[in-house]
């Protein structure tokens, strides 16, 4: 769909373009398909509010952003030779950028065009280049939002609302004749900041204190700070105009002057081209993959160790939500890490589903039921769905310890850790590692370099509270952590990785098989009460050897130690003393050691000797000496104990609390129930309902299905062909007249139109007490429902609810006159 003519409007240009260029703009704006407009008129409107343009400013590289800074600082429309020099220089030996850099920004000038045309931002042909007026009011230089580029004001800016007669002083100074009105007069002073000749000859006169002045201010800020009584250089450039009063004490450099001064260059360091990622280290890609794989498959083993020490009910949840400070530490002991590490771990734990609050009236953390499904799968698989779950989680371990923006402390699975930019980062991160050869290790700092360049106005700053560069933490935060879940191994991309990116989970999971070792089915038993397990142990050994014996020491092998309290641990578990001997010579390579048997057999002859129950509590036991015992050693006196006969005493604490009392003391008591039968710990029994993984908080709207583009562009062209059919003419248009109704959609693309090209309409208007009236406005700005005008007929500025307006209509010529 050709355009003969060169478009006039943001709204023609899109008509001009094809179903194929609308849906790559939905496509990259998908903002604009929320609800999907009613025709070209309505996006482009809707493409030019301030939040959808904020946002796909957002998204502009470096270059393509410099682009759209240059455009805002010159002239509307810009022809394309203009924009070109405003990026490489004007041609001066002295500031045109040459060899490679300005050969690198004319070749890269035209896709950076396309990009902002692709999105809206920029529309025209070359010669007529129009930035979207939202975009020159975000992008262009004020007092209250400096430009980025470091530009002030343009003289006749600068010089609005400035006498005729201090006007006539600067051109008298300047060397310029005098003029008969303010116009001509700020006209011919921008002539001579804008003359290469003139405007060096004047600044050949200058005091050498004077250019060290501009020196200061040319590349910005450009506003200065003066006294009542300024300095003579100071007083030099005022009274020749290069330096204007903002105010009693502020001046600014004129943006044609600073431009003079730059050499024609909006920008003092153009970046056309994305920074390179440095290689740190080239190491071999098998031992990538192998230690790759090696810390896969500890962090396979470090969620479960979590998740078990969890199993008969987790730390308590704090009233605000989320894990005390006390019961991260006890954690990180617990998996032997610093406690960023363990606050990372549980937070997997959580994105993964496997942990979540039991939702008792005492809220604890607990596994849930799909825990017990994930930890029968092969560990590989096991391993994928971490990974995944951490490439889509929105929940940020990093910003633990630290404070949101009311100055409330960020704790582990609490509220506020949600960085919906984090998933992107991830993938970014993760996709640039990709990009360099296997077994290439980056270099953290080039990496960050080229995440700016590609998010330049990202991450600064967000509404969380966040003042640095979040999108740089969440990096360097995604260098750590894959380490430690596997995903790089030594600091370079695993193949496992690669596959799980490109290929999918099941393609993962078989790449990273081979490469993590069997389980075993057998321990080494030692003389000194250890056991020694060689590389991981199959599930139900290693289930028992958890209950039998304390783990000490972990790595390639872990070793664990038998203590009286391990061996009791599984008694009380239902195992007897001829169970614990069987399992250990079925799987011990070395002979049971005498001195682990003699420790099993002791604890078992003593293990249930005592009897307690509810009395309170009572503690029974067919030996009164052991009874006495107890009685008479002064330790006992916190459990309140009485005699209640021989072989029986009675407590006022509870039975749990009175077997962990005498487990202190060096017994080893059982629990009975109400009919003298053993009571049998089982480890594991603590479940929360069934449980879904947190949603990841979305950065912005969901990209669009092609289905859905495909189906919103014939939606768009059809109600555009029903707004451009020619209607009858049905009544008269003249003030005075009855003012024809519009619906609620036309009255805001009306209203938005003459706001985007300044034109004044006719309204119909109902006020809160019911009056009508009929009112011609100049629409300024439509926002949040309201239509910020200038009231022809009350000859102020007002603004009006859209819903109170019952119609509009554009003016007739004589109207407008």
């Amino acid at each position: 769909m050709g355009m003969t003519t060169p478009p006039r409007t943001l709204a023609e240009a899109l008509r001009a373009r094809d179903d194929e260029s609308l849906a790559g703009l939905l496509r990259a704006r998908p903002d604009l398909l929320n609800p999907v407009p009613g025709d070209i008129t309505q996006l482009a409107t809707r493409a030019g509010t301030r939040a959808s343009v904020v946002r796909a400013l957002e998204h502009l590289d470096r270059f393509a952003l410099q682009t759209a800074e240059a455009l805002a600082v010159a002239p509307d429309p810009a022809p394309y030779d203009i924009l070109l020099g405003l990026l490489t220089g004007d041609g001066r030996d002295d500031g045109e950028l040459r060899g490679d850099a300005g050969a690198a920004i004319v070749d890269a000038l035209p896709g950076a065009l396309n990009t902002l045309r692709e999105q809206a931002l920029v529309w025209g042909e070359d010669a007529r280049l129009h930035l979207v007026r939202t975009a020159r009011e975000i992008l262009a230089p004020s007092p209250q939002h400096p430009s980025p580029t470091g530009l002030g004001p343009t003289v006749s800016e600068a010089t609005a609302g400035m006498s005729p007669g201090r006007l006539q002083e600067i051109l008298t100074a300047a060397g310029l004749p005098a003029t008969y009105d303010p116009v001509s007069a700020v006209s011919s002073l921008s002539a001579l900041f804008t003359d290469r000749t003139r405007m060096g000859e004047l600044l050949d006169t200058a005091p050498v204190e004077a250019l060290s002045v501009l020196d200061r201010l040319v590349w910005g800020p450009p506003y200065g700070e003066v006294t009542p009584n300024p300095t003579p250089p100071v007083k030099w450039l005022r009274d020749r105009g290069l330096l204007l009063p903002v105010s009693t004490r502020t001046v600014v450099l004129p943006r044609e002057a600073a431009l003079h001064l730059r050499a024609g260059r909006a920008h003092r360091v153009p970046e056309p081209l994305p920074p390179v990622v440095a290689a740190a280290a080239e190491r071999d890609p098998q031992a990538v993959d192998s230690a790759a794989a090696g810390q896969a498959f500890l962090s396979v083993s470090t969620v479960e160790e979590l998740l078990k020490s969890w199993n008969g009910g987790g730390p308590a949840i704090l009233r605000a939500g989320g894990l005390s400070v006390r019961e991260l530490k006890k954690t990180a002991t617990v998996l032997d890490v610093s406690e960023p590490v363990a606050a990372f771990w549980i937070e997997l734990a959580y994105a993964a589903g496997l942990l979540a609050s039991d939702g008792e009236a005492d809220e604890r953390y607990a596994p849930t039921p799909a825990y017990d499904d994930w930890t029968e799968l092969p560990a590989e698989v096991r391993w994928v769905r971490l990974a995944a779950a951490w490439l889509a989680a929105t929940r940020t371990s990093g910003l633990v310890g630290g404070q949101d923006a009311k100055g409330r402390a960020l704790s582990t699975l609490g509220p506020g850790l949600d960085r919906s930019a984090a998933p992107e980062v991830r993938h970014r991160v993760l996709a640039l590692l990709g990009a360099l050869p296997p077994g290439t290790a980056p270099e953290p700092e080039t990496l960050l370099a080229r995440l700016r360049w590609e998010r330049p106005l990202r991450g600064a700053s967000n509404s969380a509270g966040d003042t640095t560069d979040l999108r740089s933490r969440i990096a360097l935060w995604t260098l750590n952590e894959s380490e430690l879940l596997g995903i790089t191994g030594r600091g370079a991309l695993a193949s496992q990785t690669r596959a799980l990116l490109t290929s999918g989970p099941a393609e993962a999971a078989a790449r990273l098989a081979p490469l993590i070792p069997e389980p075993l089915g057998h321990v080494l038993l030692q003389a000194d009460l250890t056991a020694v397990a060689p590389g991981p142990l199959e599930r139900p050994l290693a289930d028992m050897l958890a209950a039998l014996a304390d783990i000490e020491s972990k790595g390639g092998a872990t070793v664990y130690r038998f203590t009286p309290g391990s061996v009791r641990r599984a008694l009380d578990a239902g195992q007897s003393a001829a169970d614990l001997h069987a399992f250990l010579a079925a799987h011990s390579r070395t002979p049971v050691p005498q001195p682990l048997s003699y420790l099993i057999d002791d604890v078992a002859r003593r293990h249930g000797h005592l009897r307690i129950g509810a009395a309170s509590a009572y503690v029974r036991c067919d030996d009164e000496a052991v009874l006495n015992e107890i009685l008479a050693d002064k330790r006992s006196a916190t459990l309140r104990l009485r005699r209640l006969a021989p072989t029986a005493l009675a407590a006022q604490i509870d039975p749990a609390s009175l077997l962990d009392g005498l487990r202190e003391l060096g017994y080893a008591p059982a629990a009975e129930s109400a009919d003298g039968d053993v009571l049998i710990t089982r480890a594991g029994a603590r479940r929360t309902p069934p449980r879904s993984a947190p949603a990841p908080v979305p950065e912005g709207p969901p990209l669009p299905e092609p289905a859905l583009l495909g189906t919103a562009v014939r939606a768009i062209r059809a109600g555009d062909t029903a707004a451009t059919v020619v209607h009858k003419d049905t009544g008269p248009s003249a003030p005075g007249d009855a003012l024809p109704r519009t619906t609620s959609a036309e009255t805001l693309v009306t209203v938005q139109a003459a706001a985007m090209t300044g034109s004044a309409i006719w309204i119909g208007y109902v006020n809160a007490e019911g009056a009508a009236s009929q009112r011609v406005i100049a629409p300024v700005r439509v926002e949040g429902g309201y239509v910020t005008a200038y009231d022809h007929t009350a000859d102020e500025v007002r603004t009006y609810p859209l819903h109170r307006i019952t119609g509009v209509a554009e003016l007739a010529d004589d109207q407008r006159a």
